[in-house]
């Protein structure tokens, strides 16, 4: 019968107790590492040992009387390590003797290859650098399938630090997520943008259709708002003579938890001067396609089981259209709130006259139409009404130049052609305002400054913001957005 966890750790802090009374400090301050393990991996050469000086985890451990063998690892790889009586002294090998699974150990050595062929260190010395008192989940690997103890989805994203120890798909995906963002910043800085930090707390809540976390500033006695977008200060940028600027943010929704939603997520928003929704379309496909060929040499990418194909031109169809296509159901003959209701009913979806015309159609969207988006799909041409901060068709009013990109069914990123008209755009914030009042806790504030920018002049401007953790989740063949946040919000343990 295996020991429970509880008994490892009591015994773990009982070898640290002893190792104390011996005069060994267990969390000595520093060590110097001179090597990385890939690095030594890399320079090997078994007729030429080398002296080596790495540190690591001890992530396996083959005690066999006067010698050892092992593997120590750190962020770079793993390595095997041979520890014997005869090289490292009788007291200092018996004090590794006691070493555990996930102590950190710096160890100083000489290259050498087993009589098995395999790349190793002859240990000279070897430092506990901290103990691990609790016990890691034992993962082995088998003819390439992984068998891993810690797969408690929940507990995996509780204690992220464990899930990266011993789980390297988890640690591969998040050194994807970080290349990405850097892939990210290098295309837009080549393209001539500015990367900006604006304001995360805002006396007015607008930039988007979310509800709000509410705080307090005590020194000013004003209540703030987290923010759910920075698309108003960004614009505000391009009034100021920034041309093109963005920014990798994050931002704050007080709204539901699921595959696809955390109240904390990460988006890229890019402002462009002289610049539509088209250009925006243009710009995305380049960022997507490019990211691709970066990471998988190819525009076909692998995910939940089938592929994905990023090879552009990609489709686009209308708002009208694409609902039209799916259920038969053409909101641009439909009149009256009522008349909606019946249409979304047929469809097996209930709605409300109180949620109007397009809200009610979004409603059709997002439960019969978008999961259909698989391939790369803009949906374009949105109706006014669902969009308060794009700019209408010169030669169509009710509807706007917006697109929302889906991909695998899911939307990763959205985007305009801004309005820059301020009696337009505080006519419907207004409408917003009301909205609000009448209990939409997701419709926006005025926000006066704002319109105060729009009239010193905003040119034509096309803006996009991306889901960055939507996108990773893509690229690393996810369905849940838990796995490409760090640590996800979850409710705290009883």
């Amino acid at each position: 019968m295996s020991e429970k966890p509880a008994d490892i750790r009591e015994q773990r802090i009982e070898k640290l107790k002893k190792m104390r009374e011996s005069g060994v400090n267990p969390y000595p301050n520093r060590f110097e590492r001179k090597d990385k393990i890939a690095d030594v991996r890399a320079a090997f050469d078994a007729d030429k040992p080398v002296n080596v000086v790495v540190a690591g985890r001890i992530k396996s451990k083959r005690v066999m009387g006067k010698a050892s063998f092992g593997n120590v690892e750190d962020f770079s790889g793993s390595i095997q390590f041979y520890a014997a009586r005869d090289l490292m002294g009788e007291e200092g090998y018996n004090l590794y003797k006691t070493h555990d699974l996930g102590d950190h150990v710096g160890i100083e050595g000489e290259t050498f290859l087993t009589q098995k062929g395999e790349m190793s260190i002859k240990v000279k010395r070897l430092v506990l650098l901290s103990k691990c008192i609790q016990p890691l989940p034992v993962v082995k690997e088998k003819d390439g399938q992984v068998f891993d103890e810690f797969s408690d989805t929940e507990l995996k994203y509780r204690r992220r630090y464990v899930d990266l120890i011993v789980n390297q798909k988890t640690r591969r995906d998040f050194l994807l997520r970080s290349r990405i963002v850097s892939s990210i910043r290098r295309f837009l800085e080549t393209d001539g943008f500015l990367e900006v930090e604006t304001p995360m707390m805002h006396s007015v809540v607008s930039g988007a259709a979310a509800k709000p976390f509410i705080t307090h500033h005590n020194t000013l006695d004003l209540e703030l708002y987290l923010r759910i977008a920075p698309e108003l200060y960004l614009k505000r940028l391009i009034v100021g003579g920034f041309e093109r600027v963005f920014e990798m943010n994050r931002n704050f929704r007080n709204e539901g938890i699921d595959t696809r939603h955390n109240p904390e997520f990460t988006m890229v928003e890019i402002y462009q001067a002289y610049a539509d929704y088209k250009d925006m379309m243009d710009l995305t496909e380049r960022l997507f396609t490019g990211l691709a060929e970066e990471y998988f040499e190819s525009t076909e990418i692998p995910y939940q089981g089938q592929t994905i194909n990023l090879r552009g031109p990609w489709r686009r169809v209308r708002f009208v259209d694409a609902i039209k296509e799916v259920t038969g159901l053409d909101f641009s003959l439909i009149k009256t709130a009522s008349e909606a209701v019946v249409a979304a009913k047929s469809v097996g979806i209930e709605t409300d006259e109180s949620m109007g015309i397009w809200k009610i159609a979004d409603e059709v969207l997002g439960e019969r139409v978008e999961k259909t988006f698989q391939n790369p799909t803009f949906l374009i041409d949105y109706p006014k009404e669902l969009s308060p901060l794009s700019k209408s068709f010169e030669d169509n009013p009710d509807y706007v130049e917006r697109f929302e990109l889906f991909i695998a069914g899911r939307e990763i990123a959205n985007a305009f052609t801004e309005l820059n008209d301020p009696f337009d755009q505080k006519e419907r914030f207004e409408g917003q305002s009301q909205m609000r009042d009448k209990g939409d806790d997701e419709a926006m504030m005025v926000d006066d400054d704002y319109i105060t920018a729009l009239e010193y002049g905003l040119p034509p401007t096309g803006g996009l913001g991306i889901g960055i953790d939507r996108l990773v989740m893509l690229f690393v063949d996810t369905a849940s957005i838990k796995d490409t946040i760090l640590f996800p919000l979850l409710r705290p343990e009883v």
